[in-house]
């Protein structure tokens, strides 16, 4: 595992889709879109399959070891 890398929300919430291409996991939407359906991504430890689940502070990703935390 790399750390922990932190997204600020600028909003009440981020998408999941959004948050792995602005933490730099995957270069396009297309991509998180089948990283996320192939169930390759968790939040808060669960798989997770919507691209659009809305994601709020203190919730945590997880992508090939990676992970980010959604701060308010």
């Amino acid at each position: 595992m790399k750390g922990l890398e932190t997204i600020k929300l600028r909003e009440d919430y981020i998408k999941l889709g959004q948050a792995l291409k602005a933490a730099g996991l995957v270069p396009s939407g297309l991509d998180a879109k089948i990283v996320i359906q192939e169930g390759l991504v968790t939040v808060n430890g669960n798989v997770e399959l919507q691209r659009g689940k809305k994601l709020y502070d203190g919730d945590i990703v997880e992508f090939e070891g990676e992970k980010i935390q959604i701060i308010g």
